[in-house]
């Protein structure tokens, strides 16, 4: 299980994954792969909602979809891409900048997600715990995938 750290307006997760980065990164960068895990625990994120253009400047975005039928877009602007080891990102609506770090490691890959300028309204335990179930979820899709696809990790 994943733990987040709030500090200020920082927000800290790190885990370890048993996938290799190259799949970690495709997860980040590709449509089905942010589908499948960017809800976490608390919301759902249907393929079709979802859009990337993978350059500076370019955009991502996604609606979430929560339990009780609740749907908010998100959108993001990426500021530096490093493949297959570095995101950078920004919300507009909040200043919120995202740096999502894919290290390889002794059986798979260290990811670190490194949230700053957090808004006062995210500053909260449930923000920690909702990247937290984010990361887990993940995690889970990168499982699972492997276990259908009889992928290496």
């Amino acid at each position: 299980m994943t733990r987040a750290e709030l500090r200020g307006d920082t927000l800290t997760a790190h885990r370890h994954l048993s996938a290799q980065p190259r799949r970690v990164w495709a997860a980040f960068t590709s449509p089905a792969g942010i589908a499948a895990f960017w809800g976490g625990s608390h919301a759902t994120v249907a393929v079709a909602s979802v859009t990337v253009d993978l350059r500076p400047g370019g955009e991502f975005s996604l609606d979430t979809r929560a339990p009780d039928g609740a749907t908010r877009r998100l959108r993001f602007v990426y500021v530096s891409i490093t493949a297959p080891h570095e995101l950078v990102f920004d919300e507009p609506v909040t200043g919120l900048r995202t740096t999502v770090t894919i290290q390889p490691a002794a059986g798979g890959t260290n990811l670190t997600i490194h949230q700053r300028r957090l808004p006062a309204e995210l500053r909260t335990a449930q923000a920690a715990d909702g990247l937290a179930s984010i990361i887990d979820a993940l995690d889970g899709h990168l499982r699972e995938q492997t276990d259908q696809d009889g992928l290496t990790p």
